[in-house]
């Protein structure tokens, strides 16, 4: 063994003796020609980059796609006025409730928007938004947006914001784990991967603010939080009335979790953010979608 040990420890030696007698190249291994960006590139620097540490990738990346769907690039003039308007109604409406700091420290570091759907084809589902360990955030359907579905706040709700309510949510839960006490509110009754046969009615009746809180407590934490902070009071009372009596109290006790949770873990009141969402979402018609301000 000693012998061994020595020999590898010479052919280590001649390694290092090899690479210092090597004259290493002048040519620097960085690219040093500047990089081309366009107004739409310079405006996502000032945008989300520079405020809130957020690099925005609409030119489809391998990387970050998941292959198993087919998918296409975004549209660049449809990912510039999505862009604004997620600016406006997701991160400006969180750092106005909690501060830039809390955005700029917790939000995923990358958004990848893709231009096509990403189908379920066994379940006849629809993808549309991913979160990967807490850095990255994948929004589908950007070709499919028009400026009519752009400024109808109920459109782009159900599109893109419950869902990237949804995704931080889960990015905020990796850090602090919410009450497990959570979990057994609904024990019993979440269905897996059948969720998506449940009808919206028959799953408020149930306890759940949507099909997809039934699959499992982290989905039913985050559908609680992301319905929630998107609905108007009116239409939360409709959910409530349609859970009825059998289903109202379980939806009452978690949405108390998830109020007690992002007020205790992250400083955040949830009422409040639900003001600033619908005040902002009234006021997405006045957007100029078409000027990089």
């Amino acid at each position: 063994m000693k012998k061994i040990l020595i020999a590898l420890l010479a052919i280590v030696a001649l390694g290092f003796a090899s690479c210092s007698e090597d004259n290493p190249s002048s040519e620097s291994i960085f690219a040093k020609k500047a990089v081309h960006r366009d107004n739409f590139d310079k405006w996502l620097l000032n945008s989300y980059t520079y405020p809130y540490n957020i690099d925005v990738k609409y030119k489809m990346e391998d990387i970050y796609s998941d292959m198993k769907y087919h998918l296409v690039p975004a549209d660049s003039a449809k990912a510039a006025k999505l862009s604004i308007i997620a600016k406006y109604l997701w991160f400006d409406a969180y750092a106005e409730c909690v501060g830039p700091n809390f955005v700029k420290a917790n939000v995923p570091r990358i958004i990848h928007l893709i231009g096509s759907p990403a189908f379920n084809s066994g379940q006849g589902t629809m993808v549309l938004g991913t979160a990967e360990g807490g850095l990255v955030i994948t929004l589908y359907m950007v070709n499919n947006l028009t400026d009519k579905m752009l400024t109808d706040y109920a459109t782009v709700n159900d599109y893109y914001f419950h869902t990237m309510h949804h995704e931080f949510t889960h990015i905020l839960n990796q850090k602090i784990p919410y009450d497990e006490n959570f979990q057994h509110i609904s024990e019993g009754n979440y269905v897996s991967g059948d969720w998506y046969q449940k009808r919206t009615s028959a799953a408020n009746k149930k306890g759940f603010v949507t099909p997809y809180a039934m699959s499992e407590p982290l989905e039913d934490f985050a559908e609680m939080l992301s319905v929630y902070v998107t609905t108007s009071p009116s239409g939360w009372q409709k959910i409530m009335d349609t859970a009825g009596t059998t289903g109202a109290p379980f939806i009452q006790a978690k949405l108390d979790v998830v109020r007690a949770y992002m007020k205790a873990s992250w400083k955040l009141d949830i009422d409040e953010l639900r003001s600033i969402v619908l005040r902002r979402a009234s006021e997405i018609n006045h957007l100029d979608l078409n000027q990089l301000k």
